[in-house]
């Protein structure tokens, strides 16, 4: 029996809003834990900016005592653009100055912004630092491509997110009526489409008048509601807030539509998440959503923008109820084939049997 590698991983505070959190807390008592020996550094938390200076400043004390004390075998960095690349630069510093192989998770979405409309010193920065990196993890083959822009092709491995299975959920949801509910969870503002939401539901609505949808997240909720109101069609969209354990479950279970219209994605965690509960999806063909969302077998993705494409699926699928449970059948099946937590997890593993500590490389 071959004994646990200690992994050294850089993640934010378990109660984190976004997709990176949701990576990281499905690794939390799973399989993972027990091949490997897992110590979590968290580098970030929500909050004022005092709450996050004093995460960040105890992450890197924090890291520094591991790397001293423990003398991890690897280090698994989670990042994205903008800030948190910047967060991250100190950790790839210590990390190659400690000798560890570095793997750079990187869960980013608005690349353009990040890099090919950056000036030319922050991108030689940006190569700089994800080169001192041994592995970059891509989120799907779209997002190898655009990272092959910074780093060599071999240095990036493509891992794509994963779904925890529901079955129970869609047998619930196969002896139960429609309730015409859509669900939306995320950021709500422009990186996600929220803009498009009002005229969409507009249209829906025009169709089927009780529609309800529930828009999960936090961000600029005010300028949707005076939207809203614009269209008089307020009392047909639902502002839960940020939702999570219970609360989300409940409202997987309960919609009938996942709908995610964003204008830039790597491979959102909502999807597979409503994939794993069985629905059917309406979003866009951005990142790495058109490899599980394939249209006419588990619902439809259009350009971002599409307002009355996007309008058109929604409708389609409330109009027909057969539809509607196949496509939540086909979600499944597909997240069930590909994308289940033990197949990513069997996927890191390789990779992290695969990097050998840097002395000991040929």
């Amino acid at each position: 029996m071959r004994e646990k590698k200690k992994i050294c991983m850089i993640v934010q505070d378990r109660m984190v809003k976004g997709g990176i959190a949701a990576v990281v807390n499905g690794y939390r008592g799973s399989r993972l834990e027990k091949e490997f020996r897992i110590r979590y550094v968290e580098s970030y938390k929500d909050g004022g900016k005092f709450t996050k200076l004093l995460k960040g400043f105890t992450g890197y004390l924090h890291f520094a005592k591991v790397l001293i004390l423990e003398k991890p075998e690897l280090v698994h960095i989670h990042s994205s653009f903008g800030m948190s690349f910047y967060r991250k630069i100190p950790y790839i510093y210590m990390a190659s100055w400690a000798n560890k192989p570095i793997i750079n998770h990187c869960h980013g979405a608005e690349f353009d912004t990040f890099y090919l409309k950056a000036n030319v010193r922050k991108k030689r920065l940006i190569e700089k630092i994800y080169n001192k990196c041994s592995m970059v993890i891509a989120l799907s083959d779209e997002w190898k491509e655009r990272l092959s822009l910074i780093v060599p092709v071999d240095k990036i491995e493509v891992i794509e997110n994963y779904s925890i299975i529901h079955e129970d959920a869609v047998k619930e949801r196969v002896n139960r009526l429609s309730n015409s509910q859509i669900l939306f969870l995320g950021e709500i503002g422009q990186r996600k489409g929220c803009y498009d939401i009002p005229a969409v539901v507009e249209k829906v609505v025009e169709k089927f008048p009780d529609v309800k949808f529930v828009l999960g997240g936090t961000g600029d909720i005010v300028t949707l509601k005076s939207s809203l109101r614009e269209k008089g069609v307020e009392k047909n969209v639902i502002f839960p807030g940020w939702v999570r354990g219970n609360e989300k479950d409940k409202l997987l279970r309960e919609s009938d539509i996942f709908f995610l219209p964003s204008y830039n994605e790597g491979m959102p965690m909502s999807i597979l998440d409503a994939m794993g509960y069985g629905l059917p999806i309406v979003s866009t063909l951005v990142g790495g959503i058109p490899k599980i969302v394939h249209n006419g077998e588990n619902g439809y993705v259009c350009e971002p923008g599409d307002v009355q494409g996007l309008s058109n699926a929604l409708i389609e699928i409330l109009m027909n109820e057969y539809t509607c449970k196949k496509y939540a059948n086909s979600s499944l099946e597909i997240v069930k084939q590909k994308y289940s937590l033990d197949e990513h997890i069997k996927r890191l593993t390789i990779l992290y049997l695969k990097l050998k500590p840097l002395g000991e490389r040929t």
